[in-house]
């Protein structure tokens, strides 16, 4: 199992912080850093910041030389995609082919709302989102491009420079929900699927229907990465781990009383001790989890990543 940090960028996150985490993430070995891709901090919550995902991952990947870089996911509904392409392809070129897209169809009204991005029905971002993977796709892959949709229409673009990596940089689709239309969308385009949260039995059907979607399109199902997306309170001790867990509560506005919130998140994050954090992921493992990003709250806590990286990790593929 390879593993990634996640971070939620749009949490007060500084360059600073950035810096800190990047650096880790290197020393220790982890695969990647990537982020989400929001204006927004979180519902009834002021003071704290977000910088832009994409100019953030071109200055982390002139600072880096080794982790992958990428976004968790980039709402169709913030960039045309013929733009995200270039964004992405750009830190490709910066980093040195590093760099990984994932695209989301968006979700968030009030972000929306606040910062005067459109926000559609649920069909027609969708519907969007349908048009923009093959877009992004096509700019990549093809000298010329021309695409007419109901919301794109491109004449015969020139997309230069191409990515580094060929055939162009991993595209990462997915979600909670495998229905028809996400199927054919993984299966036409996707490198990789992951999926958010869900108990090892949950989310090994997640895989198995975005493998149907890639053998209903003729590609090897096999070739399909799976991945996971969950959140992390690990400490040396269940002790260690509980206060970790408390500071997290504490800078919740809607966590509730802590035993229920503790409840909810150990149901399927990453927690506890050293050894008990190595058994669940283990249980993601036999479940077909390939990669698995961490999801790091306490972004200042690197300490936490030392103890995931030389404690935790090593349990799982010695």
């Amino acid at each position: 199992m390879r593993a990634c940090v996640m971070i939620e960028g749009q949490q007060g996150v500084t360059w600073r912080d950035w810096c800190a985490l990047a650096d880790a993430c290197e020393r220790l070995g982890f695969e990647g850093l990537f982020r989400s891709d929001h204006y927004f901090s979180a519902r009834g919550v002021s003071g704290r910041g977000a910088t832009d995902a994409w100019t953030l991952l071109g200055g982390l990947a002139a600072r880096t030389s080794r982790i992958r870089l990428g976004t968790l996911v980039s709402p169709v509904t913030f960039r045309p995609p013929a733009l995200l392409a270039k964004a992405a392809t750009t830190v490709d070129e910066i980093s040195e082919g590093r760099v990984e897209v994932g695209m989301g169809a968006g979700w968030w009204e009030e972000e929306h709302t606040q910062f005067g991005f459109p926000f559609f029905d649920v069909h027609e971002r969708w519907a969007r989102l349908e048009e923009a993977v093959p877009i992004v796709h096509g700019l990549w892959t093809q000298e010329r491009f021309s695409f007419e949709g109901t919301y794109y229409r491109l004449h015969d673009a020139e997309f230069l420079p191409k990515p580094v990596q060929h055939p162009h940089p991993p595209l990462i689709l997915g979600g909670k929900a495998v229905g028809a239309r996400m199927q054919r969308l993984i299966g036409r385009y996707a490198d990789e699927f992951n999926t958010v949260g869900g108990l090892p039995e949950e989310v090994a059907g997640r895989f198995a229907r975005a493998r149907d979607g890639f053998e209903s399109e003729g590609r090897d199902p096999s070739s399909l990465v799976t991945s996971l997306m969950t959140w992390f309170f690990v400490g040396t001790t269940e002790d260690e781990y509980l206060e970790k867990l408390h500071r997290a509560h504490a800078i919740d506005p809607d966590a509730g009383p802590f035993e229920d919130y503790r409840a909810e998140i150990e149901r399927d994050c990453i927690v506890g001790s050293s050894d008990r954090a190595a058994s669940r992921l283990r249980e993601y493992a036999a479940a077909g989890v390939q990669r698995i990003f961490l999801n790091h709250e306490l972004y200042d806590d690197l300490e936490m990543l030392e103890v995931v990286a030389t404690d935790v990790l090593p349990q799982i593929d010695p």
